[in-house]
């Protein structure tokens, strides 16, 4: 049994901000993450993986094998596309703006200059309008937002973070909780560490802590329904991703951007690099249990004969297509996501405010953000708040 006085429970932006923060103050701690992954919702796909055309995400153990600085500044890396969330608001979200900022990562805007095109029915031909652009815009990362991750995490002692961990309960005793931890990697799958702590910071969205962690003795009813009834951002959702040699829809004064009530994406937009390939996004409006009878293949088919319709021939023949699916994610969604309507909800408690659980737990994944609950700004306010709002107890350790 290992003793330490912060667990975190997830590896995803909020809880590596948290990881951050507690090493700034100089307080121990270990963070468990169950995917052999970091990042969380926050996932790219890159260039270098066009051949197999699979989504790339952070990979610890290559990052752990970085230089000094362990920060990669290979012009390849620059060229990466978002399956996650893709934007921030630096006039909305200047907490995120200022991290952004100290990590010395570039940013751009949005790309939307030009017309966008319209699709209104299956028996109309799309129509072209007027575009029109975001005030502020939006920004994007150089790299894709996984370039935070890997900015986070080249900040971080490497020690105290460790992937294929999954927590299965919490159990309180007197004077700290033992979380109990089961190894899902390779030959060792099945084995249980358990780590004591004075506190747990839960870095997981609500309805995902409340439905995959056993809490001994229970959590208070009216929290844990609280947790179950929060959505989870992302979770219904999906998106695909056309890469092109080059964004050949801008010559002809369009801005990529689209909407369309005939599917199956919904809402597109221009996904190019900064310096790169050409690319176009699109959410789709399927619904997840849709989605889930079609095969990935069927489903980028029709994708592309969209794109089609929209863009013109050129968008035939994408050099890579990528889909996320993140309703079929079963570290990011529960069941009940997948009939959801997708949209941000209201924070819930991030913390007990009475039983045994009082003070020594609190949820610090986006959806606690009060302020920008589900965005990748609301897992930074999340974990600020929560490391700000440790006992004194804990921080005196």
């Amino acid at each position: 049994m290992q003793d330490i006085p912060i667990v975190i429970i997830g590896g995803g932006l909020s809880g590596l901000y948290a990881a951050f923060l507690l090493e700034q103050k100089g307080i121990a701690y270990r963070l468990l993450e169950a995917r052999d992954t970091l990042g969380g919702r926050i996932a790219v796909a890159k260039s270098s993986d066009m051949i197999d055309a699979e989504p790339a995400v952070f990979d610890k153990e290559a990052a752990d094998k970085e230089a000094a600085n362990k920060i990669s500044d290979n012009t390849e890396s620059n060229n990466a596309f978002d399956l996650g969330p893709s934007w921030f608001w630096p006039d909305y979200q200047p907490q995120l703006s200022s991290l952004i900022e100290s990590l010395n990562l570039s940013r751009f805007a949005q790309f939307e200059e030009g017309d966008m095109m319209v699709e209104r029915a299956a028996n109309q031909p799309p129509v072209r309008m007027q575009g029109y652009k975001s005030a502020p815009p939006s920004m994007r990362l150089v790299g894709g937002m996984a370039a935070l991750i890997e900015a986070l995490y080249a900040r971080l002692d490497a020690r105290c973070i460790i992937t294929n961990q999954t927590v299965r309960q919490l159990t309180k005793t007197d004077g700290h909780i033992e979380v109990q931890s089961e190894d899902t990697f390779g030959h060792v799958t099945g084995y249980v560490t358990t780590f004591r702590a004075q506190h747990v910071l839960l870095a997981l969205p609500p309805r995902l802590v409340e439905g995959r962690i056993t809490f001994q003795p229970a959590l208070p009813q009216n929290l844990s329904t609280q947790w179950r009834e929060t959505a989870t951002w992302m979770a219904p959702h999906a998106k695909y991703v056309a890469v092109y040699e080059s964004p050949f829809w801008r010559d002809n004064g369009l801005s990529g951007a689209a909407r369309s009530a005939v599917g199956p994406l919904t809402e597109i937009h221009d996904a190019s690099t900064l310096e790169g390939n050409g690319a176009l996004f699109g959410f789709f409006g399927v619904p997840a249990q849709v989605r889930q009878s079609v095969s990935d293949d069927v489903l980028k088919d029709h994708c592309r004969a969209q794109l089609v319709r929209l863009f013109g021939v050129q968008a035939s023949t994408p050099i890579a297509e990528y889909l996320k699916d993140w309703a079929q994610d079963p570290l990011t969604a529960m069941p009940a996501d997948v009939s959801g309507d997708g949209q941000h909800t209201v924070a819930p408690p991030s913390r007990p405010k009475t039983g045994v659980w009082q003070d020594c737990l609190t949820g610090c994944g986006s959806e606690w953000s009060v302020q920008f609950p589900g965005y990748i700004a609301g897992a930074i306010d999340a974990a600020a708040t929560a490391v700000q709002s440790l006992p004194a107890t804990v921080l005196s350790r």
